[in-house]
């Protein structure tokens, strides 16, 4: 029989869980220290912190999940031990007091050891103390992750070198998705972690379970925080620099490029660009980049949301088909620069007076300026200038972004050629 199905020592109802639980809703560590180092018995004594068995007690106030119908059938119980706990909050004194009586550093009764417990908590100190004591640094969680699988914050980074030092399997493959230690740095943005796996021989484009390299996890993760999403980028050119191939597929033929799109991340988009990612790659969808970029345009930071577009069109990415243009201005009609860049990457393309019914009013008013020279377009054709522009990028392809900067012009024929939105056209 397993510790799961063995009462624990120190039941939910118990006092000692009582003042455990209390001392650690206030913060109180000597009380927490003085309760599982002194009070409790045995050294590996099982506690129960939680308990959500409210189908087997008819007076417990029921979650709103259960109200929802989203209820499950099984028991479940929040089980742990005294050295779990000192892990889990990075009391070290009580951790090396524990382990000085000999309390096992693997036993995990509620599915995670104590060493889980410290990488979660970024604890380094209480990391290495449970090493130096024979924790498995390869132990498997009851989600069949490893410790390293569970440094997911910049402040775990000494817990993973720890884990590294005392032979942690860095390309170890884990959990349902099958992900590396890599994976994991990627999809947090945790650029230093990656360097590390990378020095100690991480695979650079190994596949999980859904066909994602480490590249292509950084770029479809959610990073929201300008912080964030600087330490992803970072981890990025770290991974292109170490040969991650910039155009590898997934299980849906999604490119790192799709996702980065999706994301709405302009500077992602442009490193991945020039480490030769194909704009003009469709998933099994259909879907191009661009029109993933088209998509997630209002979601851009309002100062970035034509970069993308306009770095895909620079890098040869097929402009939209004609006769979609009036479902693209339904999408972006409140960001007219993004309708600009992609109206100027066509040489000539006839304005309807009947599209200005997807134009939301309070948007036309809002963006007259651009809106009145866009339908003005409707019985002019564009002018010379704007012809050869097109005729310039047409001879250039997918090497404008190189070209263009080496043609004996001024800056701002230069950016003119590079699509940069002026906020009327002509």
């Amino acid at each position: 029989m397993s510790s799961w199905d063995l009462p624990p020592d120190y039941p939910l109802s118990s006092d000692f869980v009582r003042r455990l639980k209390s001392a650690l809703a206030t913060g109180d560590k000597d009380m927490v220290q003085e309760l599982i180092c002194t009070e409790a018995e045995p050294v590996d004594a099982v506690i129960e912190l939680a308990n959500d068995d409210w189908m087997k007690e008819p007076s417990a106030q029921l979650p709103t999940g259960a109200l929802l119908g989203l209820w499950t059938l099984e028991y479940k119980r929040e089980l742990t031990t005294p050295l779990c706990i000192a892990a889990a909050h990075g009391h070290v004194l009580c951790v090396r007091h524990l382990l000085s009586r000999s309390a096992d550093p693997d036993a995990s009764p509620g599915g995670r050891g104590a060493l889980h417990e410290a990488c979660l908590g970024g604890h380094t100190a209480c990391a290495q103390l449970l090493l130096q004591h024979g924790a498995d640094p390869d132990l498997l969680n009851a989600e069949g992750l490893a410790p390293l699988h569970l440094c997911r914050t910049p402040a775990s980074l000494g817990c993973a070198q720890a884990l590294l030092e005392h032979g942690a399997t860095v390309q170890l493959e884990c959990g349902p998705d099958r992900v590396t230690p890599l994976h994991v740095a990627a999809q947090h943005g945790l650029d230093e972690h990656a360097q590390l796996y990378l020095a100690r021989g991480a695979s650079v484009d190994a596949r999980n379970g859904r066909g994602e390299t480490a590249l292509s996890a950084a770029c479809g993760a959610a990073m929201r925080s300008p912080d964030e999403q600087a330490r992803c980028l970072r981890l990025c050119a770290l991974l292109l620099r170490g040969g991650a191939a910039a155009d590898a597929r997934d299980e849906d033929e999604r490119s790192p490029l799709h996702k980065a799109c999706g994301r709405a991340r302009p500077s992602l988009c442009t490193l991945l660009l020039l480490h030769g990612a194909d704009a003009g790659a469709l998933d099994y969808g259909g879907a191009s980049p661009l029109a993933r970029a088209l998509q997630t345009t209002t979601c851009a930071p309002p100062a970035a949301q034509h970069r993308t577009v306009q770095a895909l069109l620079n890098y040869g990415s097929p402009s939209v088909w004609p006769d979609a243009f009036p479902k693209v201005l339904r999408t972006c009609a409140q960001v007219p620069a993004v309708v600009e860049v992609l109206f100027n990457s066509y040489a000539q393309l006839r304005v309807s007076e009947s599209w200005l019914e997807v134009v939301p009013e309070e948007v036309y008013q809002m963006h007259e300026p651009f809106y009145r020279s866009f339908f003005a377009l409707a019985h002019t054709p564009r002018c010379l200038q704007h012809l050869c522009r097109s005729t310039i990028r047409k001879l250039f392809g997918k090497k404008c972004f190189y070209l263009v900067p080496h043609l004996p012009l001024p800056e701002t024929l230069q950016k003119y050629l590079l699509l940069e939105p002026e906020g009327v056209l002509r």
